[in-house]
């Protein structure tokens, strides 16, 4: 007699609320190192379960690397450092053929030597330090999962994520990231200031002689698994026709968008965004423990979704109108659709 399975829907349900658990187990470790900063985890943790990168910006001292190598053992992951530098180059990324000898036939071969993409999480310290032919580097490797070397295609094993950092005020020295990069960041977060109370905490954690015992919490199949999960979450039409209506609003040319878009973007965001909405919603939502997506979950990720997709216009430079304040006001006019 063969066993009765549970309906499809209800393993849905477990599936979801053992994320949820495994979330919630996630950001308890977390916290063991990093005070407050809730919607900062809350952002990556969405980042690594929807299987994206993500972009940290922040002043100096704000634990952006903390929080990353953090991450890092949480996920019982393998885990490299790229400090970006002006003199970095492709190959100190990506790898290189060197010339070796074969001690049994005295014939010397080309072997490839992988570089620090070759790992689960990668993070990509100042990203911003290093010229563009080293910043096009990860192109490849964020997009299609593999890098070429020396005519050679190489695949990185799965999961794979860039967590890149850059300081939003020291520009001297710097090179802007072009924008087909910023785009291959599904999320760009922004770290502001700790609360009174909280920057309290972290003077008394890092000036006594303790060490946090952070615990793994998952292992890759199992976060791969989760993420099988999340992109298998059904969206309703009207959330998904509210996540492209949002990033069809960003681009003046549209037909319909309104006056103020055409006024303070230059650029607006691409079918990409479109994608990375929905995506992250599904996962922000599967995190909370909803199967359900909604247009409030949509919403809840616009901003770390758009805010790096974006260029403003001159006039909008000119009046210090930035881009998170452009899809804020996004966000009030444009409608939801009505549901089916």
């Amino acid at each position: 007699m063969t066993k009765k399975q549970p309906p499809t829907n209800e393993s849905i349900d477990q599936k979801i609320q053992a994320l949820h658990t495994c979330h919630d187990e996630m950001l308890a470790q977390l916290g063991k190192v990093i005070v407050g900063q809730r919607e900062v985890l809350e952002e990556l943790l969405v980042t690594i379960f929807a299987g994206g990168h993500n972009l940290l910006e922040g002043v100096p001292g704000l634990a952006k690397t903390l929080m990353i190598s953090t991450l890092a053992r949480v996920l019982s992951l393998q885990f490299k450092r790229i400090q970006f530098t002006p003199d970095l180059m492709p190959s100190d990324i990506v790898g290189t053929n060197v010339i070796e000898e074969n001690h049994e036939t005295g014939k010397r071969v080309t072997v490839f030597v992988s570089g620090p993409i070759f790992s689960n999480i990668v993070l990509a310290d100042e990203i911003n330090r290093t010229p563009p032919k080293t910043q096009a580097a990860l192109l490849q490797a964020m997009q299609e999962r593999e890098v070429t070397a020396g005519g050679q295609t190489y695949k990185l094993a799965p999961p794979f994520f860039v967590l890149a950092t850059q300081n939003p005020i020291d520009q001297e020295g710097t090179y802007p990231l072009p924008e087909a990069q910023k785009d291959r960041f599904l999320m760009n977060t922004f770290i502001k200031y700790p609360k009174l109370d909280e920057e309290e905490n972290i003077v008394n954690q890092t000036t006594m002689n303790t060490e946090a015992d952070v615990k793994s919490v998952l292992d890759g199949p199992t976060l791969m698994a989760h993420q099988q999960l999340v992109r298998s979450i059904p969206v309703s039409a009207h959330v998904t026709g509210y996540a492209v209506d949002l990033s069809r609003a960003t681009r003046p040319n549209e037909p319909g968008v309104p006056g103020f878009i055409k006024e303070q973007v230059g650029w607006g965001a691409g079918p990409r965004a479109s994608q990375a909405l929905v995506l992250a919603a599904k996962c922000y939502a599967a995190l909370s423990g909803r199967v359900n997506v909604s247009c409030d979950d949509v919403r809840h990720v616009a901003l770390p979704v758009l805010r790096h997709r974006l260029l403003a216009s001159f006039t909008a430079e000119a009046e210090g109108i930035t881009t998170d304040s452009i899809v804020q006001r996004l966000l009030q006019e444009v409608r939801e659709r009505a549901a089916s």
